[in-house]
């Protein structure tokens, strides 16, 4: 087991260090698509405000940026707009704000042909899985020119927390210095798309293959 409250190894609900890996994956977005990872004065939209999206938005707000959320979990919503600021939207218009940054962190499966057409967005940059309806909607976002942070590289905080207790040996310093790994390798997704002019989850998933190749080595 593993998100454990007690025990030599246990470190809590992981969706915190999720969060944060997704709130670090923002800003690499960012500052590959613009050139400055600042979020004053930026915005975001932000689907889903469960244990992971609100602390997206949290850490979003105090940074200064522009949150607009939206959840099916209307008191959620109304509960986090209070606290930090954030600015409610319906669930049927969180995906089409005209935004920097869109961060779906609810179902998977969003980004198909229709959503993608409609997007007003830089950036889609969130922690949901499998947010591609298939693997030729990257080329789609792609193609519009909209930069993706594929799902599970900037969603890897919390799998990274749940390695470290079951190591059983809980190491903090060992996580920080994992997630630090996890932006590297995506801002060298960011890079190699850039420079190789190809889809971001392409790039992700022959390094994926690659590392798990060397793995079984």
């Amino acid at each position: 087991m593993a998100g454990l409250t007690s025990g030599a190894a246990a470190s809590g609900d992981p969706s915190p260090v999720t969060a944060e890996g997704a709130f670090r994956g923002i800003r690499a977005a960012l500052l590959a698509d613009t050139g400055s990872d600042e979020l004053e004065g930026r915005s975001v939209a932000v689907q889903g405000v469960g244990h992971v999206g609100a602390n997206i938005v949290r850490k979003l707000r105090r940074e200064g940026a522009t949150v607009y959320i939206a959840d099916i979990a209307a008191d959620a919503v109304c509960d986090l707009a209070a606290e930090t600021g954030a600015i409610p939207v319906g669930v049927d218009e969180i995906l089409f704000r005209e935004v920097d940054v869109v961060s779906p962190n609810a179902l998977g499966g969003i980004l198909n042909s229709d959503t993608i057409a409609k997007l007003n967005c830089r950036i889609v940059a969130g922690a949901a899985n499998n947010q591609l309806f298939a693997p030729e909607m990257g080329d789609e976002l792609a193609a519009r020119g909209i930069l993706y942070a594929p799902d599970y590289v900037i969603n890897g905080g919390g799998i990274i927390n749940v390695a470290a207790e079951i190591s059983g040996n809980y190491d903090e310093a060992w996580v920080e210095n994992k997630l630090s790994s996890l932006i590297d390798t995506l801002r060298d997704v960011f890079e190699r798309s850039r420079s190789e002019g190809r889809a971001t989850h392409r790039i992700a998933d022959e390094i994926a293959r690659s590392r798990i190749a060397a793995a079984r080595r």
